[in-house]
């Protein structure tokens, strides 16, 4: 049976907890490529490869859950909807899904801001290139008390960015794996007689 704190850090967990649409809104939401546009758009740069894609890709995951956690701002929460695409598809584990930016924000405004805040576990991020596309990041995060407190969950996560020239934007997210994390344990009774 889970206690308070394992109580609160399920509920914390649910992310984005919007309901599936009924809707078959996704079958029109498929990207484009990048440069798509047509045949006299201009050739989109190269993706950096190396540390220099792991550091972009870091750079986006900042500017993602800094606004994600100050989201109490209608300004931050609105800098934190510029990152999803308009058809972003956002898989949730314990919410559902959502097929719109509409919904994904909807739904941080309602479960997110002001009762947690998200960490990335240190070491856990990973980039991938998709040519001609963006690339893919997968991670690992915490979920903890918003002044700055303890840590009470975790889950894991799978994001693809799409490049449009200089703008970065989620076309599909995972969130998943979420669980508590467990109490700290209380510290040892000192011996008898010391």
């Amino acid at each position: 049976m889970l206690g308070f704190a394992g109580k609160a850090a399920l509920a914390a967990m649910v992310v984005c907890a919007a309901a599936a649409s009924p809707q078959a809104a996704w079958a029109d939401a498929a990207a484009k490529p990048a440069g798509a546009a047509g045949a006299s758009a201009p050739a989109e740069a190269a993706l950096p490869q190396g540390a220099a894609l792991d550091e972009l890709v870091a750079g986006l995951d900042a500017q993602l859950f800094d606004s994600f956690n100050r989201c109490t701002d209608p300004a931050q929460l609105a800098r934190h909807a510029a990152l999803f695409d308009e058809k972003v598809e956002f898989y949730h584990d314990l919410g559902g899904v959502s097929w719109t930016r509409e919904a994904v924000v909807d739904s941080v405004r309602r479960n997110v801001c002001g009762k947690f805040r998200r960490e990335l576990v240190a070491g856990s991020l990973r980039a991938y290139p998709i040519p001609g596309f963006g690339v893919m990041e997968i991670g690992e995060h915490r979920f903890c008390k918003p002044d700055g407190g303890a840590c009470h969950g975790r889950g894991e996560f799978v994001m693809v960015w799409r490049r449009d020239g200089e703008q970065w934007r989620v076309t599909r997210a995972l969130s998943y794996a979420h669980r508590p994390l467990p109490e700290p344990a209380a510290p040892p009774e000192p011996a008898p007689g010391r």
